[in-house]
C-alpha cells in the first residue's frame, strides 16, 4: 500500500514569513534607536504626559464648553501657562526671600567673622550636656571665625567644584523643564485626537483587555496626582495656620514650602520639626512641643487615611499596594516614580485578579 509522503514546504510561504520576522525586527531596532536618540527628553515627554493624565478630564470639560469649541491652542496655551506658573511662582517667591534676607545674613556672617558667634541663651536651659555644648561651642565657635578651619573649608577646590556641578544641575533641570512645557502644550493641543489615536493603537496592538488596562493605568496616575497634590495644599493649609498662631516668622511662604514638601511622602515632617526647633532655641518651649505634636497628628491623617482613599479609591488598590507604589517607585525612578509606582501596582492588581478568576 503506497503512503502519502508529506508536502514539502511552500518556498514562498517560507519567503513571508521570513520576510515577517525580519521586518518586525527591523521595526524593533528602529524603535530602540529612536529612544535612544531621544534618551535625554525621555523624562521630560513622561513628565508631560502625566500633568496631561491629571488636567485630562478638566480640559475634556472646558473643551465641551459652548464659549471654547474651536480653541483647542488657547486652552492648551492657557493650561500650559497656568502649570509653569504653579511651577515658577513658588520657586521666584522663595528666591525673593531669600534675597530680602541675604543683607542680614551677610551681616551676621561678617560679625561672626570677627566676633565668632557667641553660645545660645537655650543651651543653658538644656536638661543635660550643657557644659559639654558650651565647652565644644566656646573652643571652635565663640572665638572670630576668619582663620577656623571652617572658614578655609568655605574656600577649597570641594565648595568650587560644588559649585560647579550645582551650576549644571540647575541648568540642565531648566532645559528638561522647558521641553516638558513644550511637550505638555502639544499634547494638550492634539486633545481627544491624540487620546483617540492612542487607544485604537492600543486595541490593535493588545486586544480590548489591554486597552481598558492602559485606561485603567491613566486612571491611577490621574488619582496619584490628585492624592499628592490635595493633600499637600491641605496639610500646607492647615500648618501654616499652625506657624502664624504659633508666631513662626513669614508663616505664609513656609505653609507653601510644607505643602510641597508633603506632596513627598512623610517629607512634611522635615518642615515643620526645623520649625519647631527655630520655636524652640527661640525659647518657645510650648510653641514647639504645640507644633510638633499638631504637624504630626496632620501628616499621620493624611498620610494614613485621606491620601491613600483618594489614590486607591479610584483604582481599588489596596493601602499597601499604594504606600509600596509610592514609595519604591521614588526608591526607583526618583520623582516620576510617584506616578508610574502605582500604575504599575494597578497592573499587577489586574494580572492577579485575572489569574485568580
Amino acid at each position: 500500500m503506497n503512503q502519502r509522503l508529506p508536502a514539502s514546504p511552500d518556498p514562498q510561504s517560507s519567503r513571508q514569513k521570513a520576510q515577517k520576522i525580519g521586518l518586525q525586527v527591523l521595526y524593533v531596532a528602529l524603535v530602540l534607536l529612536a529612544l535612544w536618540i531621544v534618551r535625554s527628553f525621555i523624562p521630560a515627554v513622561v513628565w508631560a504626559s502625566v500633568i496631561a493624565i491629571a488636567l485630562w478630564p478638566l480640559l475634556r470639560r472646558v473643551e465641551s464648553h459652548t464659549l471654547f469649541q474651536g480653541r483647542t491652542t488657547v486652552i492648551a496655551f492657557v493650561f500650559t501657562a497656568a502649570v509653569s506658573l504653579l511651577v515658577v511662582l513658588p520657586i521666584g517667591l522663595g528666591i525673593a526671600q531669600a534675597l530680602n534676607e541675604a543683607h542680614d545674613v551677610l551681616a551676621w556672617f561678617r560679625d561672626a567673622q570677627e566676633n565668632g558667634v557667641p553660645v545660645p541663651d537655650f543651651v543653658n536651659h538644656l536638661p543635660f550636656g550643657v557644659a559639654q555644648i558650651t565647652g565644644w561651642w566656646q573652643t571652635n565657635l565663640e572665638q572670630p571665625l576668619r582663620g577656623s578651619a571652617a572658614m578655609k573649608g568655605l574656600h577649597s577646590e570641594a565648595v568650587l567644584t560644588f559649585g560647579r556641578h550645582f551650576g549644571a544641575r540647575a541648568a540642565h533641570v531648566l532645559v528638561v523643564f522647558g521641553f516638558m512645557l513644550v511637550t505638555l502644550f502639544m499634547i494638550l493641543q492634539a486633545g481627544p485626537k491624540l487620546s483617540d489615536t492612542l487607544l485604537t493603537g492600543a486595541r490593535r496592538a493588545f486586544g480590548p483587555e489591554g486597552a481598558r488596562l492602559i485606561q485603567r493605568m491613566a486612571g491611577a496616575v490621574r488619582s496619584t496626582v490628585t492624592g499628592l497634590v490635595v493633600v499637600g495644599l491641605g496639610e500646607g493649609v492647615l500648618l501654616g495656620v499652625v506657624y502664624a498662631i504659633v508666631g513662626v516668622p513669614h508663616a505664609a511662604l513656609l505653609g507653601l514650602v510644607t505643602a510641597i514638601a508633603a506632596m513627598l511622602p512623610f517629607c512634611a515632617p522635615i518642615v515643620f520639626c526645623c520649625a519647631a526647633l527655630w520655636l524652640f532655641v527661640q525659647g518657645s518651649v510650648a510653641g514647639a512641643i504645640g507644633l510638633a505634636a499638631v504637624g504630626f497628628v496632620v501628616v499621620f491623617v493624611a498620610e494614613h487615611f485621606v491620601r491613600p482613599v483618594l489614590i486607591g479609591g479610584s483604582t481599588r488598590l489596596p493601602f499597601l499596594l499604594v504606600l509600596f507604589g509610592i514609595l519604591g517607585g521614588a526608591e526607583t525612578f526618583g520623582l516620576l516614580g510617584l506616578f508610574i509606582g502605582p500604575a504599575l501596582m494597578t497592573v499587577l492588581m489586574v494580572l492577579w485578579n485575572d489569574w485568580a478568576r
